[in-house]
C-alpha cells in the first residue's frame, strides 16, 4: 500500500522557511529560487489542508498549525538524518579482505570455515582466491595467502618428506605466521584392502597403486623412505595434477593416495587412513601477508581467528 506522504522537497522547503523564518533564506540554503519554496510551501498547505504560514508585508510567520506540524516534521527528518549517516559509515567501514590460498585448502579446510569468520566480523567481505604458485604480495596480488612449504633460513631434517613448492614471489618485507605442520596421511576406499590383507603397517600398502600428485612430486618417495620402503615397479603409475583429483581417485578404488593430514576433516566419506602418521614434512603451512599489513584491522582480525582455526588442527594431530 503507498505511504500517504507528501513529497520530500516540500517538506525540505517548509523545514528550512519554518526553521530559518524566511522564505528566501530557505532558498538560499537549499539552493533554489524563491519561487521556488514558495511553490512547495502551497502545494503542502493544499495537501494538509491548512496554511502553515501567515503572508506579511516583508516576512513570514508560522501558523499555530505550522508551528506544532515543524516540530513534528524536525523529529523526522532529525531521525532519517542520523539514520542515514549511520548507514553511510557503516558502509565506509565495509572492506573485502582477498585471501589466496591452495585449492585442496580451500576446498577441504577453508571455506566451511569461513562462514564463522564471516558471523564474527560481518563488516569484512572475504574473496577466496585458489592457486599453487607463489603469491606475489608485494603487488597486492592478496592481502592474506595460505601456503605449504619451508621456512627461509629454518633448517629440517634431511629425511623429512620435501615439499618443492614456494610459498612467495619475493620474501622482502613479508610476515609469515605458522598455522599447522603438513603430515602426509595415506589414505584409500575401505573396499579396496583385499579380505585377510588388512592393513596394519606401512609396508602393507605396497599390494596396492600409489597415487602420486603432481605438485607434491617428491612426497611418497620421501615417505616411504621414512619406513625404508620404496614404490615397486608396476610399469605407468596413476598420477593427478591436484590433491583433489588423487583423492576422488583414490575414493573410486584406484589406488592410495598421500594427502595432507589437514584434509581429512573436509573430505567426507568414501576413504580411510588405516595408518596413524605424525612425522611433519620438511616444511609447515603459514598465513603469509606484508609486514606492513599485520596490523591492519582486516587482516589482524582474519590472522586472530585462523590461529584458532589451526589450533583445532594440531589438536586432533
Amino acid at each position: 500500500m503507498r505511504r500517504a506522504l507528501p513529497s520530500m522537497a516540500a517538506l525540505s522547503a517548509f523545514e528550512a522557511a519554518g526553521r530559518l523564518g524566511s522564505f528566501s533564506a530557505a532558498a538560499e540554503e537549499l539552493h533554489v529560487t524563491q519561487g521556488a519554496i514558495s511553490r512547495q510551501i502551497r502545494g503542502l498547505e493544499e495537501y494538509l489542508g491548512t496554511r502553515l504560514f501567515l503572508r506579511l508585508t516583508r516576512q513570514v510567520e508560522l501558523t499555530a498549525a505550522g508551528e506544532a506540524y515543524l516540530r513534528e516534521v524536525q523529529y523526522a527528518l532529525d531521525y532519517v538524518e542520523r539514520a542515514t549517516a549511520g548507514f553511510r559509515t557503516r558502509q565506509s567501514q565495509h572492506v573485502v579482505l582477498t585471501i589466496s590460498a591452495l585449492p585442496s585448502i580451500a576446498s577441504f579446510w577453508l571455506m566451511s570455515r569461513l562462514v564463522g569468520f564471516s558471523q564474527r566480523y560481518p563488516h569484512i567481505d572475504t574473496r577466496v582466491l585458489t592457486s599453487i604458485r607463489a603469491v606475489d604480495l608485494q603487488s597486492n596480488e592478496a592481502d592474506v595467502a595460505i601456503r605449504v612449504g619451508p621456512l627461509p633460513g629454518k633448517s629440517y631434517e634431511a629425511r623429512l618428506p620435501r615439499i618443492d613448492l614456494e610459498m612467495v614471489t619475493n620474501w622482502r618485507g613479508v610476515h609469515a605466521e605458522p598455522l599447522f605442520d603438513d603430515v602426509l596421511v595415506p589414505v584409500l576406499s575401505p573396499g579396496l584392502p583385499e579380505p585377510g590383507h588388512e592393513i596394519r603397517e606401512p609396508r602393507d600398502l605396497l599390494r596396492y597403486p600409489l597415487i602420486h600428485t603432481a605438485s607434491r612430486a617428491r612426497a611418497w618417495p620421501d615417505w616411504l623412505a621414512l619406513y625404508g620402503l620404496q614404490e615397486p615397479e608396476r610399469g605407468e603409475r596413476a598420477e593427478y595434477g591436484h590433491f583433489f583429483m588423487a583423492i576422488e581417485a583414490a575414493r573410486k578404488g584406484q589406488g592410495v593416495a598421500l594427502i595432507p593430514g589437514v584434509l581429512l576433516s573436509g573430505i567426507g566419506g568414501g576413504l580411510v587412513a588405516p595408518i596413524r602418521c605424525t612425522t611433519p614434512s620438511a616444511g609447515s603451512y603459514y598465513l603469509l601477508m606484508r609486514s606492513d599489513r599485520v596490523q591492519d584491522p582486516q587482516c589482524a582480525a582474519f590472522c586472530d581467528w585462523i590461529q584458532e582455526q589451526a589450533g583445532e588442527v594440531q589438536a586432533c594431530v
